[in-house]
């Protein structure tokens, strides 16, 4: 028993020499507000603003939807607008083919002619 509180006491000594004086930490607090500053600002810029912009064309975009648009949605369907209502449009994805969506759903209007250059 005795040898073993030995070598505990020693273990204990060796690591409090190992360890070396106590000093300040490398950062401040002025220096850790300055990198949540910088963090938080990067976070920004390349996150939060480019994605709410996406969000007001993508809101302009489905607001501005009329009859006789070209359409792609979000699943890669591609028609033409012939019916607008608050919350769905019914698109034409073929000869008589008629198929209501939801706004949301629309990716992108396309310039008009292109169904017929696609087809083509």
């Amino acid at each position: 028993m005795k040898a073993l509180f030995a070598v505990l006491a020693m273990t204990l000594s060796a690591a409090s020499f190992a360890e070396g004086p106590v000093g300040d930490a490398p950062m401040g607090v002025t220096g850790q507000l300055i990198f949540l500053g910088g963090f938080l600002a990067i976070f920004y810029f390349l996150l939060w603003r480019p994605q709410s912009k996406r969000q007001k064309e993508h809101k302009e975009l489905i607001g501005a939807l009329a009859k006789g648009d070209e359409v792609v949605t979000a699943g890669g369907m591609l028609g033409k607008v012939i019916k607008v209502t608050d919350d769905f449009v019914v698109i034409e994805v073929g000869n008589g083919i008629q198929m209501p969506i939801q706004k949301v759903a629309v990716a992108m209007a396309l310039p008009k002619g292109t169904i017929k250059d696609v087809l083509a």
